[in-house]
């Protein structure tokens, strides 16, 4: 991880920041196999570290979403108000799962969030 090209990183950085302006989405579609699969970061700390990176790709993304008036804050704070609750489980939650299931648990995740959005 010591040595692992600056370029890598910024490279990641713009994609999930692209992905996450663009899409919505980001860190973890991103991020997580990112680093766990090109950086070699552990499946805990990757999850932890998308969090912490994505936040500020967030809030860049929504200004600029607002400033276009394509925020809605009243949904905005109800669902952030559920979110903060379900953030603090699941993190707490997270810490009980092996690293392995916690692996498996997000590819199904992906997959099905995939087909949804396919269908």
């Amino acid at each position: 991880m010591k040595h692992v090209n600056l370029v890598v990183l910024v490279s990641i950085g713009i994609i999930t920041g692209l992905i996450n302006g663009l899409l919505g989405i980001g860190g973890g579609t991103v991020l997580i196999p990112a680093m766990v699969f090109l950086l070699g970061v552990s499946q805990h700390q990757a999850h932890g570290t998308s969090l912490a990176v994505i936040l500020p790709t967030t809030i860049a993304s929504s200004i600029i979403y607002g400033l276009n008036n394509d925020l809605n804050f009243a949904v905005t704070l109800e669902v952030v108000i559920g979110g903060i609750i379900g953030g603090y489980i699941g993190a707490k939650l997270m810490n009980k799962i092996p690293a392995t299931r916690l692996r498996q648990f997000f590819g199904v995740f992906m997959f099905l969030a995939g087909l949804r959005m396919m269908f």
